[in-house]
């Protein structure tokens, strides 16, 4: 092996070392984490993971993908004047992180203890004022905890295009997330599974004494992504951040993509487009050129010139562009040069 081969070897093992050692790093004791805990991720004994939330991302800018978001909040007797309290500032918190509106996010919420109550719908307010003054009005329902009776309400009322829902072929996400911090009194396990099945992704969010099979048993797969846990209504505002990141809208062209030509993002994927005159071949990613243009081109230039002409034409734009790639590949080589000789 040559002399640069080895300096580039101890150069890319140096990097390595030292995101190791920053990782290492990073435990939960450490102050600038937030810790939370998730039961449906469980070691060997039986004691909760423990996943960590970076506050600081937080306060970073987000645009959330377009969703139809019903909250489902226990407001039973068990949950005090307080920590209710708590509740609406999460969902305050939580309408902050949002791209509100007619044509992103809606949001409603269903309050439930042994009666359910929609609070409003997603059709009601379409911007964060009036959603969190509509938040700040909603007061406790005092006995019992029919959770299942209030996930039934808000697939049958709340997710229902008279409520506000947009249309199927609109493919706009569906999400309810469940607060609670009891037993549930009623059946879960079948009204959840039938409103996963109409494609309402669930989160299920315990607090204090709830019960995490019951959370389990209503939330989504993967459950590891889907049920939290928290001590006290006092850190539910935490979630927050876990969340934010959840909803967070992302650009996955901008994350990588292999289209030969153009990325269209959609949603939280995306697919590839050709340039004009061009189509997509049976792959999905790469393209070719018409061939209806070619032999138009055939057709009304019996002697061929126009036709060499236009081969000539793609045959310098295809060289230039591996000649652009090759200056740029020998940029990259003399920047790593650079970098190892002042290393």
């Amino acid at each position: 092996m040559n002399p640069f081969m080895w300096s580039l070897l101890y150069f890319v093992l140096l990097l390595f070392s030292e995101v190791a050692h920053a990782t290492y790093h990073l435990r939960a004791g450490d102050p600038q984490l937030i810790t939370a805990q998730s039961y449906a991720q469980t070691r060997q004994n039986g004691q909760p993971m423990f996943r960590t939330l970076n506050p600081a991302k937080t306060d970073s800018p987000c645009r959330s993908r377009p969703l139809d978001l019903v909250f489902i909040i226990d407001s039973s007797r068990s949950v005090r004047p307080a920590e209710f309290e708590k509740v609406r500032i999460f969902l305050a918190n939580m309408v902050d992180t949002l791209d509100v509106g007619s044509d992103a996010t809606r949001v409603a919420v269903v309050n439930y203890a042994s009666t359910v109550k929609i609070e409003f719908l997603l059709k009601d307010h379409f911007n964060k004022l009036d959603l969190k003054k509509a938040i700040a009005r909603i007061e406790p329902l005092a006995t019992g905890t029919m959770t299942g009776l209030a996930i039934k309400t808000a697939m049958k009322e709340a997710f229902t295009e008279q409520s506000g829902a947009r249309s199927r072929s609109r493919n706009i996400a569906k999400v309810a997330i469940i607060v609670t911090d009891g037993r549930p009194q009623d059946q879960v396990e079948g009204v959840s599974a039938e409103a996963r099945a109409t494609e309402i992704e669930i989160y299920a969010v315990g607090v204090d004494r709830a019960d995490m099979r019951s959370l389990q048993l209503m939330a989504s797969l993967p459950l590891e992504e889907h049920v939290f846990y928290v001590e006290t209504y006092g850190v539910i505002e935490k979630l927050t951040s876990k969340f934010r990141e959840t909803l967070c809208g992302v650009d996955p062209c901008a994350m990588g993509h292999d289209c030969e030509h153009i990325c269209i993002n959609s949603n939280a994927s995306y697919y590839c487009k050709c340039r004009n005159g061009y189509v997509l071949n049976a792959d999905k990613r790469t393209c070719s050129l018409k061939r209806e243009e070619v032999r138009a081109e055939v057709v009304e230039d019996p002697c061929k010139c126009e036709a060499m002409l236009a081969f000539q034409k793609q045959t310098q734009a295809a060289i230039q562009q591996l000649t652009d790639k090759l200056a740029d590949i020998s940029g990259r080589i003399e920047h790593l040069e650079n970098m190892l000789g002042r290393a």
